[in-house]
């Protein structure tokens, strides 16, 4: 069952519930065929206002802007699972709350999340998955150094020094998306909880090691992978998963890195709204 509130500006806020009970919440905006939006590590459903790529989407789309477990007003189970199988059905939970058939829109841990998800859905449109961090032992070793000096400045209570290391050599956000997401009014929140909604996620890479793609060998639904051409092995990771694709196309964003949306949220949004219009 969805439980629904009144919101501001023309926004809804619905909580739907998980299979193992969590809380996940949601905000519908806008007016068309719905989209659902699944935002990224250490962010929350407002990380889609920095270039108001929310409300560009829903010019067109109705959007279901979620906060995944652990972010933002959604759930925190008090045990991690180590891995990320049930974020997979909180995003399940969340298309079957809506009747017509819905595209799926996830970036960076959000896409991988989506991507888990894309083949228990029925009623998907289609797929846009902005990097997601597909794991290797070759990647997460190129990555182990950043991420020891990154642990030491958490132990330190840098948590915001943290951050921005996470940011610019894990996640590779050119510096003018760094500056963008920096200037947003949801930073200081995104300091302060950085350590809670990150660190879990870390350990599950880690222990996995190597995410298998075979699953989605068959996955047929038409999916679009945006990916900055300054995106490392990020982009190495999106190129992958097309070469694993039967349905994919991807779509390169010159001279920007992990959030392209941030800084040119028309041709972001354009894109993407073009591949849904053709995927009908």
């Amino acid at each position: 069952m969805t439980e629904v509130t009144e919101s501001d500006e023309g926004k809804e806020i619905a909580t739907v519930t998980s299979t193992d009970g969590t809380e996940i919440v949601y905000e519908r905006s806008g007016s068309g065929p719905p989209s659902v939006l699944v935002h990224g590590s250490v962010t929350d459903r407002a990380v889609w206002e920095v270039g108001d790529v929310r409300s560009k989407f829903a010019e067109h789309t109705t959007v279901h802007a979620m906060d995944r477990r652990y972010h933002g007003d959604s759930g925190s189970p008090d045990e991690y699972s180590g891995t990320a199988e049930p974020q997979f059905d909180d995003v399940v939970a969340v298309v079957e709350s809506i009747d017509n058939a819905v595209t799926l829109i996830g970036h960076s841990y959000g896409a991988l999340v989506a991507l888990g998800a894309a083949p228990r859905i029925d009623n998907l449109r289609s797929v846009i998955l902005y990097e997601p961090p597909i794991i290797s032992e070759e990647r997460l070793a190129r990555i182990e150094e950043t991420v020891g000096e990154m642990m030491a400045l958490l132990e330190a209570g840098q948590n915001e020094q943290a951050l921005i290391l996470f940011l610019d050599d894990i996640a590779k956000f050119e510096s003018d998306e760094l500056d963008a997401i920096r200037s947003g009014p949801m930073w200081g929140r995104y300091v302060e909880t950085f350590q809670q909604t990150l660190l879990p996620e870390l350990e599950a890479g880690a222990e996995r090691r190597e995410y298998d793609l075979t699953p989605f060998e068959d996955l047929s639904t038409p999916t679009l992978l945006p990916t900055g051409s300054e995106s490392g092995w990020l982009k190495e990771s999106a190129e992958e998963l097309h070469d694993t694709l039967p349905n994919s196309r991807l779509a390169t964003f010159d001279g920007h890195g992990h959030a392209a949306h941030f800084v040119a949220p028309d041709r972001f949004t354009d894109e993407v709204l073009s591949f849904i219009s053709d995927a009908d």
